[in-house]
């Protein structure tokens, strides 16, 4: 072997040890991101997995084979980003119900969810929130894979339909959307029988396909 291909095999051993640290500073930012909410777990379990084989398989070429192959083993055509964004949950599509309502004050986006699916789970949710003070919001995950979260307030009660199991950064801004919607609207839902078209929906910007706006009176 000539000097000039055992300094090439150095230098290509050397890059993918290089690789490999950095690939360990990716899974320990991550598992920060899982910590502080940032991402749901179905990012965090493919990214982390991701990371892993990467990590083995350029440590066998660096070990076993021509350490000038190890890039070929962390070629898989889909960069982190792309990744952690197609995996990312997307609110479809939302549902406010006043308390004790058994139908939606206003529906918005996709919100496909049979009457019949929701209402045995949203009674069961104000069950539960009436017997603990100050229940939290609560998430279920369907038979399909997406997921409901029931978010409670003073007067009302939102539903929201995300794609995957939303993550608790997402969760948090849902909660503050809330309770935006009951403030802006505290005089208009303390009536009777609130008229929809005449409330303001925060919601509208967190859909991922909104629905039109209602008309206003």
């Amino acid at each position: 072997m000539s000097s000039t291909h055992r300094n090439v095999r150095r230098e290509s051993a050397r890059q993918g040890e290089e690789f490999i640290a950095l690939v360990h500073r990716k899974m320990d930012r991550l598992v920060q991101e899982f910590a502080n909410g940032e991402i749901n777990r179905t990012q965090f379990h493919r990214l982390y997995a991701r990371y892993q084989r990467q990590i083995a398989a350029v440590a066998q070429l660096l070990a076993e084979s021509d350490p000038a192959l190890w890039p070929t083993a962390v070629a898989d055509g889909e960069d982190t980003q792309h990744l952690k964004t197609r995996l990312a949950a997307k609110a479809l599509g939302m549902a406010v119900y006043e308390a004790g309502a058994g139908q939606p004050l206003h529906v918005f986006g996709e919100f496909d969810v049979a009457p019949e699916q929701i209402n045995p789970m949203l009674a069961s949710y104000r069950l539960a929130a009436g017997e603990m003070f100050r229940a939290g919001m609560r998430r279920a995950e369907l038979d399909d894979g997406r997921w409901l979260c029931f978010v409670p307030g003073a007067q009302t009660t939102l539903v929201a339909l995300f794609s995957l199991e939303p993550s608790e950064s997402q969760l948090a801004t849902l909660d503050r959307l809330h309770k935006d919607f009951e403030e802006a609207n505290r005089h208009a839902l303390s009536q009777p029988q609130p008229d929809p078209a005449a409330l303001a929906y925060p919601f509208y910007s967190f859909v991922q396909r909104p629905g039109p706006a209602p008309e206003q009176s």
